[in-house]
């Protein structure tokens, strides 16, 4: 059998929602570990980094809420690609994904939101204010919510599918919106530290305890994510199951 021949088994294997199920019954026990010894190295990390010559201690609100908004961003990305998944690949999988992650992605959101608006009280001086960066994280935040109901709101399973998949990528617009709206806008919030073409401008003593949160935020995001679909697919399945049951009792 060829390379491709073999990948493309193993895609069709992982599409299989059985298949799927039993990955993930061996993967999330050892995500889930290994983001909790990354988040107990990174908040060391983090409680023991020197504080900003600006900003002080309160710089350390930054380990999670960096964190919190780059998978906030990061998590929409991945339903968009579910949504391109169920809209041209009909990927099995796809609508499971897109309907696991919308409310991880709304929690991640809020989180971003807060810590955002706590940090920004002894900085700016105020909780809020809608500049683009937290205007457009709030859409954000919004979309996910409307996602949510828009996928409980439909019985028929497929046309809930199309409708979310349809509504997230128009929605995927506002991804770089948020990404850029520091460059392209005038705005409290400050410009991109981390991801530069020119490198990084945050100091390293800084910088390091932020990737690590960062790195176990993720991982602990996949876990959820997979936790979260591993239930889905149950939850389609014990509904299939009372459909039949319904039926044959219907006939009898």
């Amino acid at each position: 059998m060829s390379d491709t021949s073999a990948r493309s088994t193993r895609w069709i294997d992982l599409a299989n929602p059985t298949r799927f199920l039993a990955l993930a019954d061996r993967l999330v026990p050892w995500l889930l570990g290994i983001a909790v010894l990354i988040l107990a190295g990174g908040l060391y990390m983090s409680f023991t980094a020197p504080g900003d010559y600006q900003q002080g201690i309160t710089v350390r609100i930054m380990y999670i809420h960096v964190p919190f908004a780059w998978l906030a961003m990061m998590c929409y990305t991945i339903m968009a690609v579910s949504a391109l998944g169920t809209l041209v690949w009909r990927h099995p999988l796809a609508d499971v994904a897109l309907k696991a992650a919308a409310p991880i992605g709304a929690v991640f959101t809020a989180l971003a939101l807060v810590t955002g608006s706590i940090w920004g009280k002894p900085m700016w001086g105020t909780w809020w204010v809608w500049d683009a960066r937290l205007t457009s994280v709030f859409v954000l935040f919004l979309m996910y919510l409307g996602i949510i109901a828009l996928t409980r709101a439909l019985d028929d399973v497929a046309r809930a599918a199309w409708a979310a998949a349809i509504v997230t990528l128009v929605g995927f617009i506002n991804i770089p919106i948020i990404k850029f709206s520091v460059d392209w806008w005038n705005t409290l919030h400050q410009p991109a530290s981390v991801f530069r073409l020119d490198g990084p401008t945050i100091d390293p003593s800084l910088l390091e305890p932020l990737l690590v949160m960062a790195i176990g935020f993720t991982v602990l995001f996949f876990a959820l994510h997979m936790m979260a679909m591993r239930t889905e697919i149950m939850r389609r399945r014990v509904t299939a199951m009372r459909r039949m049951a319904a039926r044959r009792a219907d006939r009898q």
